[in-house]
């Protein structure tokens, strides 16, 4: 593969838009993924995203790793724990930190504003918003020790 003879923290490909997220994931000290559920998986951008973003961070030395990495999945009626799964699989493999929830971060709706009836889902919602934001704190004043 070609980023892996270029090392460069980027795709080959330099009119990329994947080059533009990997330069906001390299700056952030958190990352959330989302996708829809299609066909009991990520959609096909997200799918793209991951392979793509993590052959580069792969040819980087795990660019990612140590950063603090979550996902949520949104759902009409099934698949969603194989597009959290998938997300998370990817986060791990990135040796990201993950935080947990009160339960997989799924919200289910069909139509636009839908999830928002979903009240177990925004609960869960919270708690990862509420773990992440206590472990990248965690995190910060573990590097201003240093």
């Amino acid at each position: 593969y070609k980023c892996f003879q270029n090392m460069d923290r980027r795709c080959s490909v330099k009119k990329d838009i994947l080059n533009d997220l990997i330069g906001k994931m390299e700056g952030a000290d958190g990352i959330l993924l989302g996708s829809p559920t299609y066909f009991s998986d990520v959609s096909a951008g997200m799918r793209a995203f991951i392979e793509r973003c993590g052959l580069v961070a792969r040819a980087n030395d795990y660019m990612f790793k140590r950063k603090v990495g979550a996902s949520v999945a949104a759902v009409r009626r099934a698949g969603a724990i194989s597009a959290f799964n998938s997300m998370n699989l990817f986060l791990h493999y990135m040796q990201m930190v993950m935080p947990g929830s009160s339960y997989w971060s799924i919200g289910v709706g069909r139509d636009p504003g839908d999830v928002l009836k979903d009240e177990e889902g925004i609960q869960t919602m919270k708690t990862l918003g509420e773990n992440m934001a206590w472990l990248l704190k965690k995190l910060s004043a573990e590097k201003m020790e240093k």
